[in-house]
């Protein structure tokens, strides 16, 4: 059995985060002690829109300290962004060839209303790996550790400001024509324009 895989929990995560599991059936431990990172994947997710790269960013409660664990940082309703990312999703990927085969699977994560961040990025890393047919276990590391085997932590990889892990080959992007092919957006640009093929591609 292969260790397992230190991951952030991320909303919608970049194709890159799947990469990383590179056909292993390692489990993913998400990483929930860290000190909340900001301006990451944790609260962001890129996807291909009209005008090129849209960044849905979840709105979140700081508190009062400066350093809080990530499966602590609840997630701010004061404005609506669900109606507002659901809305975006729909306008970017209506044309794509998979979105109505998956739509009623991700609508509920824009409907329900989770308090906690790590929470709701947990459930949907489940049903991504479960709609791409990837096996791997789910589980929540149960304490900080700085340091793991080489190998195991990915926790500071994925990052919207460092190249992507992995080697991200292009596919076909609806709007690709218009803008070029733009890499490591939201593993959901995969899957709703490859469905079934996006785990061969992975």
């Amino acid at each position: 059995m292969d260790n397992p895989r230190i991951l952030p929990a991320c909303y919608l995560p970049p194709v890159s985060y799947f990469h990383v599991l590179n056909g292993s059936s390692a489990s993913i431990q998400l990483e929930q002690y860290e000190h909340y990172p900001k301006q990451t994947y944790r609260n962001r997710a890129s996807i291909y829109s009209a005008n090129g790269k849209l960044n849905l960013i979840i709105p979140v409660k700081h508190g009062n300290k400066n350093h809080m664990a990530m499966k602590d940082v609840r997630i701010n309703y004061e404005a609506d962004w669900q109606r507002l990312h659901w809305a975006s999703l729909q306008t970017a990927y209506r044309s794509s060839a998979y979105f109505e085969y998956y739509e009623d699977d991700f609508a509920p994560f824009y409907q329900q209303r989770f308090e906690w961040l790590f929470d709701f990025n947990e459930a949907q890393l489940v049903l991504l790996l479960r709609l791409l047919k990837i096996e791997n276990e789910v589980g929540r590391t149960m304490g900080y550790h700085d340091e793991y085997p080489r190998g195991m932590d990915f926790r500071q990889v994925i990052h919207p400001k460092k190249n992507p892990a992995g080697n991200i080959k292009p596919y076909y992007q609806v709007f690709a024509p218009k803008h070029g092919f733009i890499a490591d957006l939201s593993i959901v640009d995969l899957l709703f324009n490859h469905g079934p093929q996006s785990r061969g591609y992975l």
